[in-house]
C-alpha cells in the first residue's frame, strides 16, 4: 500500500506549500523511494485555464494537455513525479464529476450531498495518481485552514487517515512565526489558531513546519510543541533562504525532515545523494559571472505570472555559471518611449506568450531592437508570433501584417486561426494542449542546442504561423527550422544572419529544471554573455 503524506497550510496564504511539497518529494526519491506528487485547489473553476495570471499566476501546461496550477511546475523542477491531468483536481472539477454522476443516475437515487459523495469523489481522485508501484504520495491541499472552501478537501483526507490507518496516512501543517520588528519578537499564537481549527476538524499535524525570517529558539519549539499537541523534534524551522528557493530542501536535510518521515512510515531507506543538487547551489551562490535579461511583457507586476519563464532562465544562467538579473520591461511602456531607451545595452532579450492585444506592439518594436542591433533574441509562444509579424512588416514590406488575434482586417493575416479552432465555442481546455512532435533541421540553432532531429515540447495556443506565407518568409532569410509533421505547423522560427534569434510556438520553460537546464534557455544565456562580452562588461 502507498503511503500518503498530506500537506496543509495555515495562517496566510502564499507560505510556500507547493515548494515545500516539492523538497520532500525530491528527499524521499533521494532515499530510492517513488513518488508521486498532486495538488488540490478549492476554487470552483474547473481549472485554471481561463483565469487572469493576476488572479492565479501562469498556467502550467502537462505532457498529457493539462491546464494546471503553477504549484505543479515546482512539483517537475524537484522531482522526476510523472505529472498528468491526475495530478491537479479543482472544488470545480470534483463538483462537475458528482454532478454529472447524479444525471446518470450513478447514486441509485440517493440524496447527493458534501458528505459521503463529495469526499469520496476527493478521495477517488487522490488516489488517481498512484501507481501500483507507488511507495509514497504527496497530496497539497491548497488554500489556507479556515477556508470555507477547503473544508471538504480538508474532511476527505481525515476520512483516509481512518481508514488507511495511522501508519500510512502522515500530516504535515506549514505555518507562520511572524516577527513583529517593533517589539522584537516572535509570535506562536496564530499557529496555534491554526492547529486549533485542524483539530477541531479531525486532523492532528504529525510534523509541524514553520516558516520564520528568524531562527526560532528551543524555547519557542518547545511552546509549539505544548501548545499544538506536535513532539518538539516534529517541530520544523523553515527559515528563509538566502539565494535561491532551490536552497529549500537542503534546509530539510539539516532537520533531517525526510528521516522523520521514513520513521513515521517504517520505512528502511539508505542515505540521501545530494552531491548534484548541492554543486548546483555552488554555482548560484558563486557564479563566475553576473548578467541582465530583459523580459518585454504585460504581466510584470506578479512574479508567479512568468513563474516558469524566470526558473529556465534561472537554469539557463547556472548551465553557464552565471548569475541572472531579470529586467522586467513593460510592453506598453516601450509603445510609449520607445525601444532604446529600455534595451541599448542589454545583451539578451525574451518574449514572453500571453494573450490579448495589450503591449503587442511594444513586443514589436522591442523584437525590431534586437533585430536590427544583433542582440540575442529568444521569443515564445507570442513571443514568436510577434517575431514573425515584425519580420512580415520591415523585412518582407508586408506593411499590415498582423495575426487575426488582434486584427481581423488585415490584408496579411501572417499569424492565424488554427483550422481546428474555428468551430470551438467553449475556452476551458480547448486549446492546442500538451506535448506534440516537432522535427528540426539540422543546420539550425535548435538543432545545435537539442543535439536531435526529432523533439516533444508542450503547448498553450490556438493561432499559428500561417503556411501562405512560408516561401516568402524563407526567401528574405526566415529559416523555418522546426515543423511539426502532425499538422505540417512551424513550431521554431529563426534569422539566419544575427548571433542567435530563434522564436519557439511551445513552451520550452515548462521541461527546465535547475539540474538540467533546456537547451534553449541554456543557448540563450551562452549567446547573451557573448554579447554581453563584446559590449565589454563582462
Amino acid at each position: 500500500m502507498a503511503k500518503h503524506i498530506f500537506i496543509t497550510g495555515g495562517v496566510v496564504s502564499s507560505l510556500g506549500k507547493g515548494l515545500t511539497s516539492a523538497a520532500i518529494g525530491l528527499l524521499l526519491e533521494r532515499r530510492g523511494l517513488k513518488i508521486t506528487i498532486q495538488k488540490l485547489d478549492p476554487y470552483i473553476n474547473v481549472d485554471p485555464g481561463t483565469m487572469s495570471p493576476f488572479q492565479h499566476g501562469e498556467v502550467y501546461v502537462t505532457d498529457d494537455g493539462a491546464e494546471t496550477d503553477l504549484d505543479l511546475g515546482h512539483y517537475e523542477r524537484f522531482t522526476n513525479a510523472i505529472l498528468t491531468k491526475d495530478s491537479n483536481f479543482t472544488t470545480g472539477k470534483i463538483y462537475s464529476t458528482v454532478i454529472a454522476n447524479e444525471r446518470r443516475g450513478k447514486y441509485l437515487g440517493k440524496t447527493v450531498q458534501v458528505i459521503p459523495h463529495i469526499t469520496n469523489e476527493i478521495k477517488s481522485a487522490i488516489k488517481k495518481p498512484v501507481e501500483r508501484n507507488t511507495d509514497v504520495a504527496i497530496t497539497e491541499i491548497g488554500g489556507t485552514v479556515g477556508d470555507i472552501e477547503s473544508l471538504p478537501f480538508l474532511e476527505a483526507i481525515r476520512q483516509m487517515r481512518l481508514e488507511l490507518g495511522p501508519e500510512n496516512v502522515l500530516f504535515i501543517h506549514l505555518t507562520l512565526i511572524p516577527y513583529l520588528r517593533a517589539s522584537g519578537e516572535m509570535k506562536t499564537k496564530p499557529t496555534q489558531h491554526s492547529v486549533g481549527k485542524l483539530r477541531e476538524i479531525g486532523i492532528q499535524p504529525d510534523i509541524l513546519i514553520c516558516r520564520t525570517e528568524k531562527p526560532l529558539s528551543e524555547d519557542l519549539k518547545y511552546k509549539l510543541s505544548l501548545f499544538c499537541n506536535v513532539p518538539k523534534k516534529f517541530v520544523i524551522e523553515e527559515q528563509d533562504v538566502s539565494h535561491s528557493i532551490y536552497e529549500v530542501p537542503l534546509v530539510l536535510v539539516e532537520q533531517k525532515v525526510d528521516e522523520l518521515i521514513l520513521k513515521q512510515f517504517n520505512i528502511k531507506r539508505n542515505g540521501r545523494d545530494l552531491k548534484d543538487w548541492r554543486r548546483m547551489i555552488e554555482i548560484i551562490k558563486h557564479p563566475k559571472h553576473t548578467m541582465e535579461i530583459a523580459v518585454v511583457g504585460k504581466y510584470l507586476e506578479l512574479q508567479d505570472a512568468y513563474k516558469s519563464i524566470y526558473e529556465a532562465l534561472t537554469h539557463g544562467g547556472i548551465a553557464n555559471h552565471c548569475r541572472l538579473q531579470i529586467k522586467r520591461i513593460n510592453a506598453e511602456d516601450i509603445e510609449k518611449s520607445g525601444a532604446e531607451k529600455y534595451l541599448k545595452n542589454m545583451p539578451g532579450l525574451l518574449v514572453p506568450g500571453g494573450f490579448g492585444q495589450r503591449g503587442v506592439e511594444g513586443k514589436i518594436q522591442a523584437i525590431e531592437y534586437a533585430r536590427i542591433n544583433q542582440i540575442p533574441f529568444f521569443g515564445i509562444c507570442l513571443g514568436m508570433q510577434c517575431a514573425v509579424i515584425e519580420f512580415a512588416r520591415n523585412v518582407c514590406g508586408l506593411k499590415d501584417a498582423h495575426s487575426t488575434e488582434f486584427s481581423r482586417e488585415t490584408n496579411h493575416p501572417v499569424i492565424d486561426l488554427m483550422a481546428s479552432q474555428r468551430d470551438i465555442k467553449d475556452l476551458g481546455g480547448t486549446m492546442r494542449l500538451g506535448s506534440y512532435q516537432c522535427h528540426l533541421k539540422k543546420d539550425s540553432a535548435a538543432y545545435r542546442a537539442y543535439q536531435q532531429e526529432i523533439i516533444l515540447e508542450r503547448h498553450r495556443h490556438r493561432f499559428e504561423f500561417n503556411n501562405n506565407y512560408r516561401e516568402q518568409f524563407t526567401k528574405k532569410g526566415l529559416r523555418l527550422s522546426g515543423i511539426c509533421p502532425k499538422n505540417n505547423l512551424v513550431e521554431i522560427v529563426e534569422l539566419t544572419e544575427h548571433p542567435w534569434f530563434v522564436g519557439v510556438q511551445f513552451h520550452p520553460e515548462f521541461k527546465s529544471k535547475p539540474i538540467a537546464p533546456h537547451p534553449l534557455f541554456r543557448d540563450f544565456i551562452k549567446s547573451a554573455l557573448s554579447k554581453q562580452s563584446a559590449m565589454g562588461d563582462c
